[in-house]
């Protein structure tokens, strides 16, 4: 079901660019007490306004591990937007699923409605346009909260705690974010991966672990996966997911 929400972001802020090369070793990350600094939100879509909606497809059952390849199918997938005025556009082409994000500081996700997961791992293909941010979810609970990998087009990373407060209203909690020496500022042409288990997070890109993450304070065990894209002040932004793998860890 698709719906419109608007997102409040606690604490997150672009990791500056460093000269500094990427650990040799996959790190440990205690999380700050996070304090809650909330925002106001974006100013809402008028009600006047339409938009097409995601098409649909005749559903097909899932098994618990697969590769998702983005042909003919998008009906075991949820979409949901959370800032910005204008709702993104989500669309199949040439097995390809593209994302075309209209208004800045917008956030798009898709979750995977058809199992829930725990120790696992999530994959995909990813290219963006050089202006905005790519990710993967995992652990998504609508009461509970969700974890989220992003790696964004200045070249830095991020992994994120997510937690609905209300209706319409999110809070991010940071759990990690540098410059990763494996990302170049510009365009978004990766393969990524979150590796989620009960107190850790393994964050990796073009294979390579680039952190640990310590999560065992936030609680998730089990959750759904899923895939986002975000634009920063810079628009248009685009994006392109070729496939989504979902494995054992």
């Amino acid at each position: 079901m698709k719906k419109l929400l608007f997102l409040i972001l606690v604490g997150l802020l672009p990791a500056s660019c460093s000269s500094s090369p990427a650990p040799t070793q996959p790190a440990l990350i205690e999380s700050p007490a996070p304090t809650a600094t909330l925002q106001t939100p974006p100013q809402p879509i008028p009600a006047t306004e339409t938009f097409t909606p995601i098409p649909t497809f005749t559903s097909t059952p899932y098994p618990m591990y697969f590769t998702e390849e983005f042909d003919a199918d998008l009906a075991a997938w949820d979409f949901f937007q959370t800032g910005g005025v204008n709702l993104p556009t989500a669309r199949l082409e040439n097995s390809l699923l593209r994302i075309d994000i209209a208004s800045p500081h917008t956030w798009y996700y898709a979750i995977h409605a058809a199992h829930d997961y725990s120790n696992v791992t999530v994959s995909a293909k990813v290219d963006g346009s050089p202006a905005g941010s790519l990710g993967l979810v995992c652990f998504y609970n609508e009461e509970e909260g969700w974890y989220e990998f992003n790696i964004a087009s200045d070249g830095t990373y991020n992994a994120l705690f997510g937690q609905w407060l209300a209706e319409g209203i999110a809070q991010y909690i940071p759990l990690a974010g540098d410059p990763a020496s494996t990302l170049a500022p510009g365009g978004l042409n990766y393969e990524i991966s979150l590796t989620c288990q009960k107190d850790a997070l393994f964050v990796s890109i073009n294979g390579n672990t680039i952190r640990r993450v310590d999560v065992a304070r936030y609680g998730l065990v089990a959750g759904k996966i899923g895939i986002a894209a975000a634009s920063f002040e810079q628009i248009p932004m685009s994006a392109v997911f070729d496939w989504v793998r979902v494995s054992e860890k």
